[in-house]
């Protein structure tokens, strides 16, 4: 942001990334944001613990951890074709190009580098990045995020960002930029706008 002299910047982090935005502005501040878009996002913190005790129990992240270990391409190929756009439900309808598409991304990464992004989504506590949020930030969260349940995640965020907008999707999932593409798009260009 600095070497590229950004400024009035509209960050939007989607799941991990969600946690990269606050992290940047729990480091930075706001000096070059002018809003934040938290989409599916993983802060304040997946995993539980004693402040949490909502959050996900250690031994589904050890799951992915030995799944991930064991293939990871069988992993990547599993987590798309069900939970992560939702396409495990009753009446879906999947679509094996967003599978492939992310099959792929998830192969493309190094296998060390995902190894340990689980600990990261997972351990990485937000909470005192999200308290320093003093910009305009949208919380967008499937009510059926299967992947980053929105108990412990966008409903403690939203508590956690002073005048932050919480907006939920009904039925949504974890890839509300796919699945959820024409309302999230909507969405995002009007809080743009705004």
């Amino acid at each position: 942001m600095e070497a590229l002299e950004l400024r009035n910047v509209l960050m939007v982090g989607h799941s991990t990334g969600g946690g990269e935005v606050a992290r940047y502005i729990g480091r930075h501040g706001t000096k070059r944001v002018a809003k934040a878009v938290l989409m599916g996002a993983v802060p304040p913190i997946m995993v539980k613990t004693a402040v949490y005790p909502g959050g996900l129990s250690m031994e589904v992240f050890d799951g992915f951890r030995k799944a991930y270990l064991a293939d990871r391409s069988q992993f990547f190929l599993e987590v798309a074709s069900g939970p992560f756009f939702n396409f495990n439900r009753p009446g879906a309808k999947p679509s094996q190009g967003m599978v492939n598409a992310w099959w792929r991304q998830g192969m493309m990464c190094g296998h060390k580098n995902g190894y340990d992004c689980i600990k990261a989504f997972s351990e990485t506590d937000f909470t005192e990045d999200l308290k320093r949020f003093d910009v305009p930030t949208l919380i967008a969260h499937g009510d059926d995020d299967q992947i980053v349940p929105i108990g412990n995640s966008a409903l403690l965020s939203a508590k956690l960002v002073k005048g932050s907008t919480l907006k939920i999707y009904k039925g949504g999932s974890h890839a509300l930029g796919d699945t959820s593409r024409a309302e999230f798009n909507a969405d995002l260009l009007a809080f743009a706008r705004s």
